[in-house]
């Protein structure tokens, strides 16, 4: 039988009386853009994250771009970030105007390289965006202890980690403001795009509220321009139902990720740390013969994916900024090595079985 990469019908079967008495509410209600199902979202994420405040919007690009503009970033800025990421995490940097700046990443983790930062800081950096890349937290205490020393800001991009600890502390209530992102294969989905911003800072709270509804501080009064960067009460709704299963849905991806840590021993195994809890939006491995695996896996109707296979800074979309293949080789190294293998929470043991052994037999480390 095939294994998917990921089944979300499976999740939905479970829970779709929850889904369709939510859906029903928010019909019968006849209020779809923002209203009280969105607040109710938004200070259940906060209480959830551990963060004051929570701001829901359209996307989780949107989130990053807005939390960029409350937290001032502006044209002629810099903002120093992952290059090993989706594009969407730089791309919110231009769409302010400012200039992404790519900083190697460590090659146990994925995630940026805290030690390399400070090299690339200028007198125009006015930011720092780590990436918690496949759900682990980056190293948000060098981190910030950085961002101290030089008076930046910090946008964390949360939007493969939602419930992802280090030391306690969720992601998303580190820096300045965390940007989450609700897609459905993320741990917390909802049925289209939709993204939310956390903070404890009321002040950037209050302006990415304004800016996701056209600038505009009361109705059809619009102090400055914004964006139509809205969540829909139906995705609201979905998503209060799916938050209360997150916690479950955490549990199962661990429990897979922990028997795949045990069984595969061909390849090189993401790390973990013991003050952290990752939370596994994928399960990623390096492989010598990556591509020959990734055949291997599809050939025996396993779902894999490669995330992600050209880092941000070889991209067309950035040439302009300058950078040659060879200057960041750590990213550069792990595109060609990564594999992602299927851990949504519904997987059966004889499907973790059948990746294990298959990974066991064709791949290399």
């Amino acid at each position: 039988m095939p294994v998917p990469f990921f089944d979300l019908k499976r999740q939905i079967k479970r829970i779709r009386p929850e889904i369709d008495a939510a859906v029903k509410q928010v019909i019968d209600s006849g209020v779809f853009i923002l209203g009280p199902q969105v607040a109710a979202l938004e200070e259940e994420c906060a209480k959830f994250c551990g963060t004051k405040f929570a701001v829901a919007v359209s996307s989780g690009t949107e989130a990053i771009h807005l939390a960029l503009r409350a937290c001032g970033i502006q044209p002629g800025d810099e903002v120093i970030t992952s290059p090993f990421t989706f594009i969407a995490t730089a791309e919110a940097i231009v769409y302010v105007g400012a200039k992404p700046v790519f900083v190697d990443i460590e090659e146990e983790n994925f995630n940026i390289d805290p030690k390399k930062i400070e090299e690339k800081i200028t007198p125009k950096t006015k930011a720092i965006l780590p990436v918690h890349l496949y759900g682990k937290a980056a190293d948000m205490e060098s981190i910030k202890k950085i961002a101290k020393k030089y008076n930046l800001k910090i946008i964390e991009d949360c939007a493969q980690a939602i419930g992802a600890e280090q030391n306690k502390k969720k992601a998303g209530s580190f820096g300045d403001a965390g940007a989450f992102s609700f897609f459905p294969t993320k741990n917390l989905g909802c049925f289209g795009d939709g993204g939310m911003i956390t903070t404890n800072d009321e002040t950037i709270a209050n302006e990415t509220k304004i800016l996701r509804t056209h600038g505009s501080r009361k109705k059809y009064h619009h102090n400055i321009i914004g964006y139509n960067s809205r969540l829909d009460a139906l995705q609201a709704a979905i998503l209060r139902v799916r938050l209360r299963h997150l916690k479950e849905w955490t549990k199962n991806r661990q429990k897979t990720a922990s028997i795949y840590k045990k069984q595969i021993k061909t390849v090189t195994l993401p790390a973990t740390n013991a003050n952290e809890k990752h939370v596994w939006n994928q399960f990623t491995i390096k492989a010598s013969n990556r591509d020959e695996l990734l055949a291997k896996l599809q050939e025996n109707k396993i779902g894999a994916m490669v995330y992600y296979p050209i880092s941000l800074h070889l991209q067309e979309a950035f040439i302009n900024l300058g950078y040659q293949k060879g200057d960041l080789p750590k990213s550069e190294k792990l595109q060609d090595q990564v594999l992602s293998l299927p851990i949504f929470p519904e997987l059966t043991n004889e499907e973790i079985e059948r990746v294990c052994e298959t990974v066991n037999q064709y791949g290399k480390s």
